[in-house]
């Protein structure tokens, strides 16, 4: 089985990488880790890549453009196919957007459109929504914007702060993110204007209500 080569750019922790990482551990995921770019020295994640085997490079940010030529240089060596941005928490220069436009894509802790940028937790919590989440969509120049891959719903407790609802938006990132990208690499996704077309999709017959009773 061919598998799609898949690029990873990380800022911090790398808990979502790892959730990559851990997926593609089996031989029958349809994408493997090629290689991890940090634009930060002391990120955590390059210790999961390392022990994991996966080739990463730190490319530091002295501006955008300077970036994107040395990254693009690091994925093509790679061979890559697809970036998965996983925490990478820098602007990305509007031509390295466009080389890899529907060729790469982005977790946020939200359900966008709502909450998009920084803080959105704390943005949820201030609106007093009653379910948040997170999604995963194809990067466009503006941030935190592009056709919608995948969703996950998680409810929005009374008494959450923003650690509490951090924490369980997080862990259903974990679950998200592989999913989205083996729907990529198997080609079950079409994008159509500003909406992602799964195929052999179903729609749940069941609708989430929060308070239950």
């Amino acid at each position: 089985m061919r598998r799609l080569r898949v690029g990873v750019l990380i800022s911090g922790r790398g808990s979502n990488l790892q959730a990559l990482i851990d997926a593609a551990a089996d031989p029958g995921y349809p994408a493997e880790i090629a290689v991890v770019i940090s634009n930060r020295a002391d990120a955590a994640g390059l210790a999961r890549a390392a022990a994991a085997g996966i080739p990463s490079h730190v490319v530091p940010e002295n501006d955008r453009a300077a970036f994107a030529a040395a990254a693009q240089l690091v994925l093509a060596d790679a061979g890559v196919e697809l970036v998965a941005l996983a925490g990478f928490m820098r602007l990305l220069h509007d031509e390295f957007v466009a080389a890899w436009r529907d060729r790469m894509v982005n977790i946020h802790p939200s359900l966008l459109p709502a909450f998009p940028g920084l803080n959105a937790q704390r943005q949820a919590l201030a609106a007093g929504v009653k379910f948040s989440g997170c999604t995963v969509h194809f990067v466009r120049a503006e941030v935190d914007t592009g056709p919608i891959v995948a969703q996950a719903v998680v409810p929005v407790e009374d008494s959450d702060d923003e650690a509490r609802l951090a924490a369980r938006i997080l862990a259903a990132e974990h679950r998200l993110y592989p999913l989205a990208v083996r729907l990529l690499a198997v080609g079950r996704l079409r994008i159509d204007g500003n909406r992602v077309l799964v195929s052999d999709s179903a729609t749940p017959d069941f609708v989430a209500l929060n308070p239950s009773d």
